[in-house]
């Protein structure tokens, strides 16, 4: 696992310098044909264009929902992604007593969220193929780390000859965990204490659908 930290190191100043940032620690993967970026949406999006700019790799979007709890919707307590796979978080469901019913009614809900992302983003293509390939997940951050574990877990369903988890800031135990669904973890900053992922950004306002789009569309024309 690879880290870079310092207790007195600014906040990024967004999403793209973060992404840039990040860029930095993946040089050894620049220029080669079996890598693809793929970005956990919508906030990983900013961050994982600036990464496949700077490697001149493809760059796809891979759809996670976290699943919130009851009434704490920003505490996660598992999530779902693609392929079916969902991942929960035992530890928080047994502290909160959160019984299945309500596991399963968070998880429709965020189904049909994620199904729509999916039609929005993909406009009808199939998705990057990771057969064999090198695939390198991008997020903004890693907090609780449900989100980016059920995407490590659906990514290694589509066979991927290697899954990398690659983030500009993360909680320095989550980093850790993380290792265990990934062959490598790029975390740049490991804070302590850690209490949030926009604790680290100076700007931190929601990356919208028509964002995520138009960087999609803007690294798809560079490549062409």
């Amino acid at each position: 696992m690879q880290q870079m930290t310092s207790d007195d190191e600014p906040r990024f100043r967004d999403r793209r310098e973060a992404g840039r940032v990040l860029a930095g620690t993946l040089k050894k993967y620049a220029g080669r044909t079996d890598v693809v970026v793929l970005a956990l949406p919508r906030g990983g999006v900013p961050v994982a264009f600036e990464v496949a700019e700077a490697l001149g790799a493809p760059l796809d979007v891979f759809l996670v929902r976290k699943l919130g709890t009851p009434g704490h919707r920003e505490l996660a307590m598992g999530a779902i992604a693609s392929g079916g796979v969902r991942v929960i978080n035992d530890e928080v469901v047994g502290w909160l007593g959160i019984s299945p019913e309500q596991i399963d009614a968070v998880a429709r809900e965020e189904q049909r969220e994620l199904e729509r992302r999916e039609a929005a983003y993909l406009e009808g293509r199939a998705p990057a193929s990771l057969e064999g390939r090198i695939a390198i997940l991008v997020d903004d951050g890693l907090a609780t780390g449900s989100t980016m574990r059920a995407a490590a877990q659906a990514v290694r369903q589509r066979n991927p000859a290697r899954v990398i988890v690659a983030v500009p800031v993360g909680a320095p135990d989550t980093c850790g965990e993380i290792a265990a669904v990934a062959d490598d973890v790029i975390c740049v900053r490991r804070p302590e204490p850690f209490s949030a992922v926009g604790q680290w950004y100076v700007d931190f306002e929601q990356t919208t659908d028509e964002q995520v789009m138009e960087l999609i569309h803007e690294h798809a024309s560079a490549a062409r």
